[in-house]
């Protein structure tokens, strides 16, 4: 029998995930994320430590810290067309295990040299891409709900979620303060592959999204040369199939898509240079401008986190009052005055640790807003695919700030003279970019 005669195509519709899985479905996204960023910060964390063990310098450091942000770059891209190809559930499962091997490796990955540990790190743009799949499951399953609390509240939700990020940051901070001297470096990598584990194993009870299931349908129909019922399920899901045929890699640089591609890309690449200064190498700044012990830039770290866990939630908040697009640029175009205010201020704890917590509240709060608007910038067949080739931007950002400041540092100057231009100012100026991006209705995303 063939595959046209095998489908139901009398009466189809995608099947509506119930209130309950949406709600674990949002759980499961939440807590994949927070042990994602837990890896991927530990390791910023924790390359002083590194470092120091396998008598690494501060070059040295940064040049691993730039080529694990290359290696991240190519694997986010590749998840996102096997997002669009195999599923959201899918893409979860994925990231958050490869994401769990990711950290295991690495407590021996430095043993047997810097390449192997480069390779090694690479894997953590699974978990990097977590969020890029988290972001598009959930933009899809609240627009697809019934539910007009949630309607209106879509961005505050999904800030919750995103929110991971502080909370992962925030995790590795503190359970390094408390493991290090017990475990060492290589027993809190091996401690944080348990949790992504556990929730790898849990996300095999999530279902597929409404709207990949449509996806999915009108891909099966038109490979089985049932052309017409394709363009039927189509029609009747408000889907372009013409744009559903080309989907791809080239279709986000095609129409509407190159836009979005373009201009969110080039924003994010800014953007990821200050994370890569002022977030992944936090303590490495803070400990060369302040001079600053590693036990208390740890203390600040964690004190940081915790303002910018409430910036995910007040950017998250005012984007469903204002517009995702506005509140990002604005936040991060804050981010930069106020990263270029720690850098230059006195270095006493209370001005360190107050300025800091503003850069990451208007640094890291905007991706709660940017991520669910980059999935509503998309249509279905290419969302996880846009969403990922502009994802793999930031660590193409932090490609060249690690390298500029790699370069500023080889030639003896300190972190207060690389800082600013690989970090603060690329902040600001991702703001102030946004603005040309083109703004979404969420009540149009389908």
């Amino acid at each position: 029998m063939s595959i046209y005669n095998k489908l139901d195509l009398t009466g189809w519709k995608p099947r509506q995930l119930t209130p309950r899985e949406v709600r674990f479905a949002t759980w499961i996204a939440f807590f994949a994320w927070v042990f994602a960023v837990y890896d991927f910060i530990l390791f910023g964390t924790l390359l002083p430590e590194i470092g120091r063990h396998f008598g690494w310098g501060e070059v040295e450091q940064a040049e691993i810290a730039t080529w694990v942000a290359v290696g991240t770059a190519v694997v986010a891209l590749a998840i996102g067309p096997l997002v669009d190809k195999l599923g959201r559930r899918t893409g979860i499962i994925f990231t958050v295990a490869g994401s769990a091997v990711c950290s295991a490796l690495t407590a021996i990955g430095g043993a047997w040299g810097k390449g192997p540990l480069i390779l090694i790190r690479s894997l953590g743009g699974l978990g990097y891409a977590e969020e890029t799949v988290n972001a598009t499951y959930l933009s899809e399953l609240y627009a697809a709900s019934d539910d007009p609390k949630l309607a209106k509240r879509r961005g505050f939700i999904y800030s919750l979620v995103q929110g991971g990020w502080p909370v992962g940051a925030l995790i590795a901070a503190g359970l390094t303060a408390l493991l290090l001297p017990i475990i060492g470096w290589q027993g809190c990598f091996i401690f944080a592959a348990i949790p992504a584990i556990v929730i790898a194993v849990m996300a095999r009870k999530l279902k597929e999204s409404p709207q990949f299931q449509i996806h999915q349908r009108i891909t099966q129909l038109r490979k089985s040369g049932a052309v017409s019922e394709a363009q039927n399920v189509a029609q009747t899901y408000g889907v372009d199939y013409d744009e559903h045929s080309k989907a791809g890699l080239k279709a986000a640089f095609r129409g509407p898509a190159r836009r979005v591609t373009l201009v969110i890309g080039a924003a994010i690449l800014l953007n990821w240079a200050a994370i890569q200064v002022f977030s992944v190498l936090g303590t490495s700044v803070i400990i060369s401008v302040h001079h600053i012990s590693f036990e208390n830039s740890l203390i600040i770290l964690v004190l940081s986190n915790l303002v910018g866990y409430c910036g995910y939630l007040c950017h998250g908040w005012m984007g469903d009052k204002i517009g995702r697009r506005n509140v990002i640029g604005l936040g991060w175009m804050l981010g930069g005055l106020a990263f270029a205010g720690m850098l230059y201020g006195p270095s006493t704890m209370p001005v360190v640790v107050g300025l800091y917590s503003l850069g990451l509240f208007f640094l890291i709060g905007p991706y709660s807003a940017a991520l669910f608007f980059i999935s509503e910038s998309f249509p279905t067949s290419i969302r996880a695919t846009g969403g990922a080739i502009i994802h793999a931007m930031g660590p193409l950002g932090a490609v060249v700030a690690g390298f500029g400041a790699t370069q500023v540092l080889s030639a003896g100057s300190d972190w207060q003279t690389a800082a600013p231009y690989f970090g603060a100012l690329p902040c600001f100026l991702s703001g102030a970019l946004m603005f040309a991006a083109r703004h979404v209705r969420p009540e149009t995303v389908q």
